[in-house]
């Protein structure tokens, strides 16, 4: 006496309930489509029916899974021929070993799918900013823990001064998904300037809304930034902004660096203009520019040469990269006459004194 139909309909209606619960259950925890899912199943089935009974090397083989009961299906054809001639094979079942081929090609596979989908995730996110921690130290690389997966740090793209820590929690600029040897990793960075961009737009509202536009960075990372910021509504001041109430929001940013220095100018298209300002701290200095050769040549008293120029250099370096103009200082020409009359002055007194000397 067979099973009533009723009995018979309910054991599919479960079937169908328990394999599209899990299926969607997996889906969510792990992040992927289903259809990739069910596609990572027929490759682990053809993998265990593989390892039980070998391929014959004139047919091709597909796996077919019904997505509502799990109701798996395979199939052969001839090489060359239409998937439509295809003939079901019906296996006795398949051994412990297969099985655990299956299990392994199936965890493989929902892993790899699993990456892939956080990899396309942040793919979306790239140039903007993510907080991490510092997870562990690979070589010259440190690994950074982003949330849903891990990025890597290469030595370019940490700031030069900086001493990264273990655990140590900070603000980091996702740069660009590469191939770093272990397939595509996430690259995050400390060093782009993006970070510096992506830190006023968070601390400063009207560069957040687009009244205050951030339009040059020039940044030596862990060291020192300038940044050239321009406003696009009346009676907005850019620098007052950016550097906020008793510099609050400045030193919330120099505070992210650890410390880095901070210069911002006023954006102004006129280059003999900004090349002054871009200079700063130095002043009453003068500059004269070649607009085709994108040169420049500034003279600058003689208290103001160190500041202008700053500490190795640095400081007309990032004004040059801040400009886009090669910058030559030179010392301003009255001082150096007045310098050089003072000179003979104190060499005529000096020969005079060494006279008086010898006669005496």
């Amino acid at each position: 006496m067979g099973r009533p139909a009723f009995f018979t309909s309910m054991a599919i209606l479960k079937a169908r309930t328990e394999f599209a619960s899990a299926l969607n259950q997996i889906c969510s925890e792990r992040g992927i489509e289903a259809k990739t899912v069910i596609a990572t199943i027929e490759e682990a089935v053809l993998a265990a029916y593989k390892r039980d009974f070998g391929f014959d090397e004139d047919l091709e083989y597909a796996a077919e899974i019904d997505p509502a009961t799990g109701a798996t299906h395979l199939f052969c054809w001839q090489k060359g021929k239409e998937k439509k001639t295809k003939k079901e094979i019906k296996p006795s079942g398949f051994g412990r070993i297969a099985a655990t081929v299956a299990k392994q090609v199936l965890l493989q596979k929902i892993r790899e799918a699993e990456k892939s989908a956080v990899i396309e995730e942040y793919r979306q996110r790239v140039g903007t900013l993510v907080n991490g921690m510092v997870l562990r130290f690979e070589g010259p690389n440190i690994i950074i823990d982003v949330g849903k997966t891990e990025a890597v740090m290469p030595p370019q793209e940490q700031a030069g001064q900086t001493k990264y820590q273990l655990n140590q929690r900070l603000t980091f600029y996702l740069e660009g998904i590469r191939d770093l040897g272990k397939g595509e990793q996430i690259v995050a960075s400390r060093a782009h300037k993006g970070l510096i961009k992506g830190l006023f737009r968070r601390e400063v509202p009207e560069v957040s809304s687009g009244a205050v536009e951030i339009r040059e960075i020039a940044r030596e990372a862990g060291n020192r930034t300038k940044i050239a910021v321009f406003s696009n509504q009346a009676g907005v001041d850019p620098v007052g902004s950016c550097v906020g109430q008793k510099g609050v929001r400045v030193q919330a940013v120099i505070n992210e660096l650890e410390g880095e220095k901070i210069d911002i100018i006023q954006y102004n298209e006129d280059p003999v203009k900004f090349i002054t300002a871009a200079l700063s701290p130095a002043e009453n200095i003068n500059v004269k520019i070649n607009e085709k050769e994108k040169t420049a040549v500034v003279f600058a008293p003689e208290d103001q040469l160190s500041l202008a120029i700053g500490r190795g250099g640095q400081n007309v370096r990032l004004a040059a990269k801040l400009t886009g103009f090669k910058i030559d200082i030179r010392q301003t020409e009255e001082k150096k006459k007045v310098k050089a009359k003072k000179s003979k002055i104190e060499k005529k007194a000096a020969k005079k004194k060494i006279k008086r000397a010898k006669k005496s």
